[in-house]
């Protein structure tokens, strides 16, 4: 791109393209998160203490390093192991990890915010563990998780911009380019920056509604 005129227009129309791809890596992490940190979230609640093992380190290590090195890491370490992956395969599933070990954590500790005598109270019912957790448990976890959710989701859209190192053509992959073609580094990255307040504040705005609705902090 380097050469080219650029007007306002040409800037703005790029970065709405690269913002698509940033909304689409978004949904793709929080979605396949999601359904992955189900599952670590069972494991982590489990009785089986080899499970809780293995739910614990995941969490830990997603949690405890960085995003950044845990794209390289998707990256670079399924090339170098022969595995060709684009930066499109290698963002998502880098993002998806790294959202699940922070959602599982989340709803686990939604799960354990139910009082105990939820569970007594199932158990009296004759309630197998999986029908205490199916039709006591997650109804009331399931309202209390919802704020947390959604606002987690910011943090995903914000997470995205890392997948740039890798070459991804996001929101601020493609603002760098704009920038480095058209000499004009602050209207470019001032729109980027304009471009992630209007996908992220939104979010924001809705968890706190939702927090007020279902009462959560009562």
């Amino acid at each position: 791109m380097i050469g080219l005129q650029f007007t306002f227009w040409d800037i703005l129309r790029n970065l709405l393209s690269g913002a698509e791809w940033t909304i689409g890596l978004s949904l793709t992490a929080f979605l396949l998160g999601g359904s992955s940190g189900l599952l670590i979230l069972f494991a982590r609640i489990s009785k089986n203490r080899l499970l809780q093992g293995f739910s614990r380190g995941y969490i830990e290590i997603f949690q405890g390093t960085p995003l950044l090195m845990q794209l390289f890491i998707v990256f670079f370490g399924l090339s170098l192991a022969g595995i060709d992956v684009s930066p499109w395969f290698a963002a998502a599933i880098g993002l998806t990890l790294f959202t699940s070990a922070y959602l599982a954590e989340i709803w686990r500790g939604c799960v354990e915010s139910v009082p105990k005598g939820q569970w007594e109270a199932s158990a009296s019912l004759a309630l197998n563990y999986f029908e205490q957790m199916r039709h006591v448990i997650l109804p009331q976890a399931f309202r209390v998780a919802i704020p947390p959710t959604v606002g987690f989701s910011v943090q995903v859209v914000k997470g995205t911009s890392v997948a740039s190192i890798i070459g991804f053509a996001e929101l601020t992959k493609t603002g760098s380019m704009l920038a480095n073609a058209t000499f004009q580094p602050f209207m470019v990255f001032g729109l980027v920056a304009l471009g992630y307040f209007l996908l992220c504040y939104p979010l924001s705005l809705y968890a706190k509604s939702l927090e007020r609705k279902f009462h959560v902090t009562r």
